[in-house]
């Protein structure tokens, strides 16, 4: 089995900074793309950022600028630094991620259980 595990969530102050990760762990044959959603309460599952497997990048408006998304092969792991944050980036940030298993020549969509980011002073 494949899974997505998050990291890194928790409650800052308005301004302040947080760093999400997410390791892809199980029989993984290869990565595709990695990327971060987020879903705040009444509010739809929105793309924040996605990283290709050659590390090209794109964001949502509304991010750019203030968060940065990169990975790790090696480790398997997308990341998520997330700086100068506001009250409308309170949601559960979830991991997404084009997984091809060992076992299967095709890639499935695979996600994370999710993780709560709440800024607020």
């Amino acid at each position: 089995q494949v899974q997505l595990v998050e990291s890194g969530g928790g409650l800052v102050q308005p301004g302040g900074s947080l760093r999400l990760s997410c390791v892809a762990s199980g029989r993984i044959g290869s990565i595709g793309y990695m990327g971060w959603y987020r879903q705040a309460p009444g509010e739809e599952r929105d793309l924040v950022a996605r990283i290709t497997e050659d590390d090209k990048t794109n964001y949502s408006d509304s991010v750019k600028g203030r968060f940065t998304i990169s990975r790790d092969n090696a480790k398997n792991t997308v990341y998520l630094q997330m700086n100068s944050l506001k009250p409308e980036d309170t949601a559960v940030y979830y991991c997404n991620a084009a997984i091809r298993p060992r076992y299967s020549s095709i890639a499935s969509s695979y996600w994370g259980q999710g993780t709560q980011v709440t800024v607020s002073s």
